[in-house]
């Protein structure tokens, strides 16, 4: 017997404009708690910006953001941020003057309300050694190879104990070492956190994602499995180029 996730995220009738420019257009979104969900489309889809709605970046023209139960359309984004909705963003936002330790009690602080020194060193010290930098906690940021910088933003927000994590195109600069590395850690956050991607490398979204959403001029075109997305003749027709084995991820 299938059991029916938790939806932790919801969106109804989000709908974002800049100017004359509908970005996001009545959007109805959920997210299962657990889960590893995607969002994929062409540049200019409105990807980003609905995400930027959900953690607070930006607030939505109409349309409401409902988090565990509680509207959240108000909330700003470091509010959201405590309440467990992290944002990673494309460019690595790392402080490469900071060693890696400090880099992630800097986020820590950032966030918490009331934490004490060794609440602190307990969590940054949990956060690294969950991606794997433990042995480089007193290194400096702009010392680390690219990929190890990534995983120090990611190793950012793990520290914040997120409920929902969001990746704004992790692969971004990465060696395919280093993706079959970052898949796994995803696979292993996944286990606590439920992830949402936005990403531009397919076969890494068909890999990990079990569910995909599809969006394309602002609305959403299609959700589904892996299968079922790359099965879809619309989203090959805007997206996939008609042949989703053979799609770069570009």
């Amino acid at each position: 017997m299938n059991v029916v996730s938790k939806v932790l995220l919801e969106t109804k009738g989000l709908t974002k404009s800049f100017g004359g420019n509908i970005a996001v257009n009545n959007i109805d979104f959920s997210l299962p708690e657990g889960k590893i969900r995607a969002v994929i489309g062409p540049n200019g889809a409105g990807k980003t910006t609905l995400v930027s709605l959900i953690c607070g970046r930006i607030f939505p023209t109409t349309g409401n953001i409902y988090y565990q139960a509680n509207d959240i359309t108000t909330w700003p984004s470091h509010v959201r941020a405590r309440r467990g909705i992290v944002y990673t963003f494309q460019v690595t936002s790392i402080y490469k003057n900071l060693s890696c330790f400090d880099n992630v009690a800097v986020a820590v602080q950032r966030t918490a309300d009331k934490t004490t020194r060794r609440s602190i060193a307990d969590k940054v010290e949990h956060a690294l050694a969950s991606v794997s930098l433990a042995n480089e906690a007193n290194k400096l940021a702009s010392e680390l190879p690219y990929g190890h910088q990534r995983l120090l933003e990611v190793a950012m927000t793990l520290a914040l104990t997120p409920s929902i994590l969001i990746l704004d195109e992790p692969t971004q600069g990465l060696a395919q070492g280093e993706i079959e590395e970052l898949e796994k850690l995803i696979r292993s956050i996944s286990a606590n956190t439920t992830v949402l991607l936005i990403e531009h490398n397919m076969p890494f979204v068909l890999r990990l994602a079990e569910c995909i959403s599809v969006m394309n001029h602002g609305t959403l075109i299609a959700q589904g499995t892996a299968a079922e997305i790359s099965n879809n003749a619309q989203v090959q027709q805007v997206y996939l180029g008609g042949n989703p084995s053979s799609h770069p991820g570009a």
